[in-house]
């Protein structure tokens, strides 16, 4: 079954220069499909929504975690991941998504925001599987969940620019590369990873997808 994905933009009505936080938005997803390929990128639909979809939920882990590691403090996101069957309707003016797919990520995105209003402020990912699934893929989705809102704290209370340092290390940009970038030392490069949890959510990213290398490219000191 595919992941779909629903993905909409914290406190967008807030936002000062709305214009423009869709443009940094468009510019991170689509140095992220380079990285992480979608059968179908995200896109905006309507308002502040986009939507997209995954081959398997791994892939969407993936690509969530880069996209949020690459946006900056402005420009926050919350998602809603849907495990099921997809399918379009051909309308006059083109496609409608629809499906147990769309309805199970439309779910997930509704319990992140539910979330956020009370115990988990920092929670910005959710998965739900639509009904049918064996008890495998309930269990999966609980794990994944379970990991999401522990990834999600950590990625939440990181800055700015924590969050590109630690995108850099999923790339396999070295500590020098980016000591260079940011214009400070090497050693507040190590600092800020240690700090920020950055070898905690890359290894669990890795350990999710069964051991296998973030992106694999192995990261170097």
């Amino acid at each position: 079954m595919v992941a779909a994905v629903i993905a909409d933009i914290v406190g967008s009505r807030k936002l000062e220069d709305r214009a423009a936080a869709q443009r940094i938005l468009d510019t991170s997803i689509a140095r992220l499909d380079d990285l992480e390929p979608a059968l179908q990128p995200l896109a905006p639909t309507v308002g502040d929504e986009q939507q997209g979809v995954y081959e398997t939920l791994d892939q969407a882990l993936t690509a969530l975690l880069l996209l949020q590691l690459a946006l900056p403090d402005a420009v926050a996101c919350r998602f809603g991941i849907g495990i099921g069957e997809i399918h379009r309707i051909p309308a006059s003016e083109g496609e409608i998504p629809e499906g147990p797919g769309w309805w199970a990520a439309r779910e997930a995105i509704d319990h992140v925001h539910a979330m956020q209003l009370r115990a988990a402020p920092l929670a910005r990912t959710w998965i739900v599987a639509a009904p049918g699934h064996d008890d495998s893929m309930r269990s999966t989705v609980a794990t994944a969940n379970a990991y999401l809102l522990v990834r999600d704290q950590l990625v939440g209370s990181m800055s700015e620019r924590e969050r590109r340092l630690t995108y850099g290390r999923y790339l396999g940009r070295t500590q020098r590369q980016m000591a260079d970038e940011e214009q400070i030392s090497q050693s507040a490069v190590s600092q800020a990873l240690n700090s920020a949890g950055s070898a905690a959510v890359l290894q669990s990213l890795a350990a999710l997808r069964g051991g296998e290398a973030a992106s694999g490219r192995r990261p170097r000191s």
